[in-house]
């Protein structure tokens, strides 16, 4: 008989229903309905449910099959089926690590019969294994008991279907008997399994890197032996001692989807030691410690004791324009504005209820002068006015040479889209003053006042990078919003921008088109770099590459298109802090006037970043077409490493110093790929602040 150990555990859970009558009945269930589980409980017509304790009820009798369900699909080492419970179910309702009634989870099934997909795929949704086997022994003693127990059912069956007539009840006693044969040979292949399994071997690529000033961080791979039992968890060990003799701490990983664990809490400028070993049902194998085998928490900022670059800069900033706001508050030009348009009052709007109402007063063409347009899209479709227009308003129709300065000065007036109107009021005092500047601000101000009232929204998306020009003389600026909310509009629709495209009557000539129909035409483009311009890197260390070429009223950076708001780049690593004995091993590099490439000593952080930085930038120089042999006279930017809130940094590759930035008509020798483009440098700063 099964232990008493075993008959307690069944009685301890009673909040599972009772299992199938005989082992062949989960099967049974598992064929029959296997095309009703792929139909959530919730697809049921709940009006024709008496009430809310029947619909609890058939929602647990859904669950109970689909856990079920599971166990029939491990045992029968079937993979598709168990990812396919895995995903449409969550480990609550699998009831994924609650044991059947033979003492067991599917957890146990599958590595006991050494089923290494279907255990791996348990194991990254959760799974566990038992907690009843204590001991090598306990786990023995239970497999023993399941096998002479099912032994013991198949020779009763065996004697009965032999010594009965045929009759329909020794029909169903063969049916039984081959359910019987079925699972005592599961159990024997799963003893069998667990007397030759052995420990695991060691975890291979086990790194260890500094992850700040009181953290290191540990990577590692699987063992690399194929002959033990599957790898349920692993264990990381540290200690100041290379004899780990006293311990200091470890730490068991049981969730097994990214190999990798980070050491909190740690003292900096103190060498840690680290090593890592796994785990099986046939205990802990042996351990294996890092490469290299220590690290000392720091960051490069100690190194000097160089403070954050922006630490309080964006809080003093605020205080700056509350102060600022304050002296202004009682200004005269903060009376309320007695020429301003009735449709401003539509402009404290948080919603587009009102766009585009039939009095707006967006136009329909251009004439010679300066524009604003707002482009909003969800997915493949654009907003447009109850008229199919992308909505223009008038910024100045005298207007026919938009200065690079005003235009730079909009795209920072795009940061501040819930000021406009206190801007415009702080500028209306000084239109006396004949400064065709001020003019053209003001102007612009007010053109942004009326979209803002007429759309009856405030933020209106980020400006493009460049005007739309045409040689009639328009100028239009575009400002581009995704909307991600599936909000309804009254009086507009939503319309496909291939429809649109097509749609549109043209009144140029191919030749030479208006500014609207370039706009349309390269609309496409626009949206994509304005998503690209809003994803962000992974966190790790960058390397950068930074090349500029200037013009008569502006300097341009060169960017990927993919990534518009970074620098051309390359991954070094993914751990994104600089130690202090790397940026101490960089400094020493820079301030030798011909570096000779001497590798630092093997086994040692300074060595990884050595061979990790050749990669990147044997890739770099691919990526922007420089020939390798160019590298040599190009540098790395000794004076900071780039950080971007803690999770990504840069380090910086330049060219010569003469060649950092190329001048008006300087021949660059080296033209990068196709997949580049240059933005100007104020647009860059603002991208990167987004």
């Amino acid at each position: 008989k099964m232990t008493q150990q075993m008959r307690d555990l069944q009685l301890a859970q009673a909040r599972k229903p009772p299992g199938p009558s005989s082992p062949n009945a989960a099967k049974r269930l598992y064929r029959n309905l296997s095309g009703k589980f792929r139909v959530n409980y919730t697809s049921f017509d709940e009006g024709s449910l008496a009430g809310r304790g029947e619909k609890e009820k058939l929602r647990k009798s859904y669950l109970f099959q689909s856990n079920a369900a599971l166990f029939e699909a491990v045992e029968l080492q079937d993979l598709d089926r168990v990812q396919e419970l895995l995903k449409q179910y969550s480990p609550e309702e699998l009831d994924l690590n609650t044991p059947n009634s033979e003492g067991l989870l599917p957890l146990d099934i599958a590595i006991m019969t050494n089923n290494a997909p279907i255990a791996r795929a348990l194991l990254q949704a959760g799974a566990k294994e038992s907690p009843h086997f204590v001991s090598l022994e306990s786990r023995s003693l239970h497999l023993s008991t399941l096998v002479r127990e099912a032994e013991q059912r198949v020779n009763e069956l065996t004697a009965q279907v032999v010594n009965e007539a045929p009759n329909a009840d020794c029909s169903e006693k063969e049916k039984q008997l081959k359910a019987w044969e079925w699972r005592y040979r599961l159990y024997k292949r799963m003893k069998a399994g667990f007397e030759h399994a052995r420990v695991p071997d060691a975890p291979t690529n086990v790194h260890l890197s500094v992850a700040s000033s009181s953290s290191v961080h540990v990577t590692f791979w699987e063992p690399l032996s194929v002959n033990s039992a599957v790898v349920t968890k692993y264990k990381v060990e540290w200690s100041c001692s290379p004899t780990f003799s006293p311990p200091l701490g470890e730490a068991v990983i049981d969730k097994l989807k990214n190999l990798h664990f980070t050491i909190q809490g740690l003292v900096s400028g103190t060498a840690y030691y680290v090593q890592v070993s796994a785990y099986n049902m046939k205990g802990w194998g042996p351990p294996q410690t890092s490469v290299p085998p220590f690290a000392i928490p720091s960051n490069w900022r100690e190194y000097d004791g160089r403070a954050p670059r922006r630490r309080g800069q964006a809080e003093a900033l605020d205080h700056l324009l509350g102060q600022v706001k304050t002296v202004h508050q009682h200004c005269v030009c903060h009376e309320p504005c007695k020429n301003q348009p009735q449709s401003r009052k539509h402009s404290v709007s948080k919603s587009l209820k009102h766009l585009f109402h039939p009095g707006s007063k967006f136009l329909k063409t251009l004439k010679r002068g300066l524009y604003l347009t707002a482009i909003f899209y969800k997915d493949d479709n654009i907003l447009v006015t109850h008229e199919d227009q992308i909505p223009v308003v008038e910024i100045d129709d005298t207007y026919s040479c938009l200065l690079m300065q005003d235009f730079l000065w909009l795209t920072k007036v795009s940061c501040m889209w819930d000021e406009i109107l206190w801007l415009r009021q702080c500028v209306t005092v000084s239109q006396s003053s004949c400064s065709c500047i001020l003019q053209t601000r003001f102007k612009m101000l007010l053109a942004i006042s009326q979209m803002q009232g007429l759309l009856g929204i405030q933020d209106l998306g980020q400006i493009f990078f460049e005007p739309v020009k045409d040689k009639q003389g328009n100028i239009l600026i575009v400002t581009l919003k995704e909307v991600k909310t599936n909000q309804t509009f009254e009086s507009v629709r939503w319309v496909p921008i291939c429809k649109l495209q097509t749609s549109r009557k043209s009144v140029s000539s191919p030749e030479e088109p208006t500014a609207l129909d370039t706009l349309l035409i390269s609309i496409q483009d626009k949206l994509a770099y304005h998503q690209r311009s809003s994803h962000a890197l992974s966190p790790g260390l960058y390397l950068g590459y930074l090349k500029l070429c200037s013009a008569v009223d502006q300097i341009r950076v060169l960017v990927p298109e993919q990534l518009p708001n970074i620098l051309c780049h390359v991954k070094i690593r993914a751990n994104p802090n600089i130690s202090r004995e790397e940026w101490e091993w960089l400094q020493k590099m820079a301030s030798v006037e011909e570096p000779v490439p001497a590798e630092p000593e093997a086994e040692t952080s300074q060595n990884h970043l050595y061979q990790e930085l050749q990669v990147a930038i044997k890739e770099l120089m691919t990526l922007v077409n420089i020939p390798l042999q160019e590298a040599k006279d190009f540098r790395l930017y000794s004076q900071e490493v780039l950080d971007f809130g803690g999770q990504v940094s840069f380090l910086l590759l330049l060219p010569p110093s003469d060649d950092v930035c190329t001048a008006p008509g300087q021949n660059n020798p080296y033209t990068p790929r196709s997949g580049f483009l240059t933005l100007p440098l104020q647009i860059f700063e603002l991208g990167e602040e987004r």
